[in-house]
């Protein structure tokens, strides 16, 4: 069966939401959310922030994600980031985070804590999220053909569309380079750790970006994370046959991405 195109079917579920859904991006150091008005992928209130708890256990972030909801005094949609693979509801892998999330359903995790009169949140891969906020807004807005978003902090994060329909949890960061997962020697982490110089970095970045465009040969790669606010300093460096372009979306993309799938209108995640 064919999926809608995410270019195409969003207008006819904004109605259904009220055109707002409240967005809750889930890190590893802090829990951060907001009502995002899904008609410009902006704010409609300031942030919300909470230190994520350590160790990083489902019912203390569940607790956390229950204060945010409480703060804003949310009924309608809620949109869940993870940092993991999240396929039909249930955490498969977590990353940053205490490793007992895996094999738990979302819903059972987050639902006691927000009370009866919540909705149940939707949980999505957090780099997911962050690709949904460039292309529904963003740097990839209106693009065809195959967008891939990488996400550079302290692994590497990924989302991958085709058409403008998300290919969910492609996780890319691990594939295997030299012998190592890519987000161990190509992260935005170890750049910092290793105090590389953005031309080392970017040697290393490059010689990843080499397999992930011969696996996939994408027309659009979008660079978030932190380094999307130097992109002068990296993407010079780089060579690629995609169009190169940084995140536009920044510390907000996970609250506005995970807002957008919320509200159903990622035909691709609610089929």
């Amino acid at each position: 069966m064919a999926v809608p195109s995410l270019h195409t079917s969003p207008a006819r579920h904004l109605a259904h939401s009220g055109g707002v859904a409240l967005g809750i991006d889930i890190g590893g150091t802090g829990i951060k959310g907001a009502p995002v008005d899904l008609k410009t992928g902006t704010l409609k209130e300031e942030r919300f922030r909470v230190p994520t708890p350590q160790p990083a256990r489902p019912k203390a972030v569940a607790e956390v994600v229950g204060q945010i909801v409480g703060h804003f005094d949310w009924s309608g949609p809620i949109g869940v980031t993870f940092p993991g693979v999240v396929s039909n509801g249930i955490i498969h892998t977590a990353a940053n985070v205490s490793k007992e999330w895996v094999g738990l359903s979302a819903a059972e995790v987050f639902g006691p804590a927000l009370g009866s009169g919540a909705q149940a949140p939707f949980v999505i891969n957090d780099a997911d999220a962050a690709g949904l906020a460039e292309i529904t807004h963003g740097a990839a807005l209106g693009q065809n053909g195959v967008v891939l978003m990488l996400t550079l902090g302290t692994g590497i994060g990924s989302a991958l569309f085709t058409d403008g329909h998300l290919v969910p949890n492609t996780e890319l960061g691990h594939l295997r380079v030299r012998g190592k997962d890519a987000e161990r020697r190509a992260s935005a982490k170890v750049k910092e750790d290793k105090n590389l110089s953005w031309a080392k970095w970017a040697k290393r970045l490059q010689e990843y970006l080499e397999m992930v465009e011969m696996l996939f040969t994408p027309d659009l790669v979008v660079f978030g994370g932190g380094v999307s606010k130097h992109p002068d300093k990296f993407l010079p460096l780089l060579r690629m046959h995609a169009h190169m372009v940084p995140a536009q979306m920044a510390n907000n993309a996970g609250i506005i991405g995970a807002a957008f799938a919320a509200a159903g209108a990622v035909p691709s995640l609610h089929a």
